[in-house]
């Protein structure tokens, strides 16, 4: 029996133009009544989560930059992984190498170079606040929780993300979180770990953890869940990395998993 789902949130839990379907507020709701606990995590910082609190009645932690910070509900920090303030410029410096642009994330800022450059505006909207704009990111240290290299050239951002793995080997986590965002982190900050974290708070072994997502750093999750459901509108190698697949998230393939493979199953 399943007693914890944990669900990505962009291009899982809302729709492409990022709210929340009824369906899926019921299906979350749906859980609860069930006894079902219901976590998420994104790479979204926790203000831009903050959000889903309310319509989904979240009692869980919500696990913020992968891991990189998990909070309270109500914002209270429970645990922090940050990366090591020597890795901070060299991430920096790669990801430029291969023409991505860098946002910084310290705790609740959000830094840019560029307000114009590309995501931001869209990005601004999903998490509902701005970023602060630098000249420089020299002397940012001290508590970055994430790292994100930006672009619309795909094959660049997949080919940093090669590149950050080979360069800096197990000091970081590196995975995209979109076609066009790669999220660097603490080695431990990943979605995983998310998994272990919140199995360990509930005492729940891994045969009562169900996971959902639609990106390759979902996959991490997948690995640690005896229940690992696909998006629809996944790449093929995250679906293959899955044992279902539901239907798109603009076509409520949240609230489908959950009716088809966690509340029948129960």
């Amino acid at each position: 029996m399943i007693r914890l789902l944990l669900s990505d949130v962009d291009g899982t839990l809302v729709r492409s133009d990022k709210t929340l379907t009824e369906r899926s507020v019921e299906a979350v709701h749906a859980l609860h009544d069930a006894g079902v606990h219901f976590a998420v995590t994104s790479g979204r910082p926790p203000r831009g989560m903050e959000m889903l609190v309310e319509p989904l009645a979240l009692r869980t932690p919500l696990a913020a930059f992968n891991g990189g910070l998990v909070v309270e509900p109500a914002m209270e920090v429970v645990e922090q992984r940050v990366l090591p303030d020597e890795l901070v410029a060299p991430v920096i410096e790669l990801l430029e190498s291969f023409g991505l642009d860098a946002w910084v994330y310290l705790r609740t800022d959000w830094l840019v170079r560029d307000p114009h450059g590309p995501h931001v505006e869209r990005e601004s909207h999903t998490v509902q606040f701005a970023p602060t704009v630098v000249e420089s990111f020299d002397g940012v240290e001290g508590g970055v929780a994430k790292i994100v290299g930006v672009s619309d050239d795909h094959v660049a951002v997949a080919e940093a993300a090669g590149a950050a793995h080979d360069a800096f080997g197990d000091h970081v986590s590196a995975s995209r979180s979109q076609p066009y965002y790669l999220d660097v982190t603490h080695p431990e900050a990943n979605k995983g770990a998310v998994v272990r974290f919140l199995a360990e708070r509930y005492e729940i072994p891994m045969d009562g953890i169900a996971t959902i997502g639609d990106m390759p750093n979902d996959v991490l999750m997948f690995a640690h869940s005896r229940l690992s459901i696909a998006m629809g509108n996944a790449d093929r190698e995250v679906q293959r990395a899955a044992r279902r697949v539901t239907t798109t998230n603009d076509d409520d393939g949240f609230a489908n998993a959950v009716e088809r493979f966690i509340l029948r199953a129960s």
